[in-house]
C-alpha cells in the first residue's frame, strides 16, 4: 500500500521509533529486562498510537492506495503455493484489519500480526515469530522464509527472529529507508529491491517455469549485500 500523502507515513514511522526508544529507555530501569521473553508478557498500552486512529478524519480508502505490482507479486506467490503473512507495527483494531478488508487483501495470508498482538514491536523479532507460529503448520527443514520489509527496523528485526527460531530468515530491503539497514548489517546477507517492481521482477524469475525451475534459495537477480 501507498500512503497518498507520503508526510503522514513518515511521521508515523517517526512516532513509533521514539516509542521504541522510549520503552527501551524504560527497560533499563526494570530488572526484568532479560527475563521479559521467558515471563508472561502484559499487553501494550501504546497509547500513542490510539491516539493517532481516534483523531485521524480520513477513511483508509482515502488515506491510501493499492500498489498494483505487489498485488501482482501477491497472486504469483499464492499461486505457487507460498504461505504468506503480514507483520505490522501499526495498530490492527481499528486501521490495519480495516485495510486488509477494504482492499481485499486478508485472503492473501495465513498469519497477521499487529502491534496489539505482542508486546514489543520491531525491530525487535516478537511480531516475526509469532506471525511463523501463527501460519497453520509446523516449519520445515526445507522451508525457504523470505521477510520483506521497507524500514531499516524491519532488517533488524527479521535477522533478530533468525537467531531465535535458528532458521535462516532472508531479509528483502524494499526500497531506500531499508536499505540503509541492509547497508548497517553486520548480521548476514540482505537482498535489495529499490521498487515493488523489482521484486516483482525477482519472484518471477524465482518461479519461473523452463527446463529448470529455480530454487528460492537460488542466487537471486537482485543486488546482496
Amino acid at each position: 500500500m501507498h500512503h497518498v500523502n507520503p508526510r503522514v507515513l513518515q511521521m508515523l514511522e517517526f512516532l513509533d521509533d521514539c516509542s521504541h526508544r522510549t520503552g527501551r529507555l524504560v527497560a533499563r530501569f526494570r530488572l526484568r529486562r532479560r527475563v521479559r521473553s521467558a515471563q508472561a508478557q502484559r499487553a501494550p498500552k501504546l497509547l500513542v498510537h490510539k491516539a493517532i486512529h481516534k483523531v485521524r478524519r480520513k477513511s483508509v480508502e482515502q488515506m491510501l492506495e493499492p500498489c498494483s505490482a505487489m498485488r501482482a507479486t501477491l497472486e504469483r506467490l499464492r499461486d505457487e503455493g507460498v504461505i504468506l503473512g503480514v507483520v505490522s507495527n501499526g495498530l490492527g483494531r481499528g486501521y490495519g484489519h480495516q485495510v486488509l478488508e477494504a482492499f481485499d487483501l486478508k485472503k492473501y495470508f495465513n498469519s497477521a500480526v499487529f502491534r496489539e498482538d505482542v508486546s514489543r514491536g520491531k525491530p525487535w523479532p516478537d511480531s516475526i515469530v509469532k506471525a511463523l507460529q501463527g501460519i497453520g503448520r509446523d516449519l520445515r527443514s526445507t522451508d525457504v522464509i523470505w521477510y520483506i520489509g521497507d524500514q531499516c527496523k524491519d532488517i533488524t528485526a527479521a535477522q533478530a527472529a533468525s537467531a531465535i527460531i535458528g532458521r535462516q530468515i532472508r531479509p528483502f530491503a524494499l526500497g531506500a529507508r531499508a536499505a540503509l539497514g541492509a547497508m548497517d548489517s553486520r548480521e548476514g546477507p540482505v537482498q535489495i529491491v529499490w521498487t515493488p517492481a523489482d521484486f516483482e521482477r525477482t519472484v518471477e524469475a524465482t518461479f519461473q517455469h523452463n527446463d529448470v525451475r529455480r530454487s528460492l534459495i537460488d542466487p537471486l537477480p537482485a543486488p546482496l549485500l
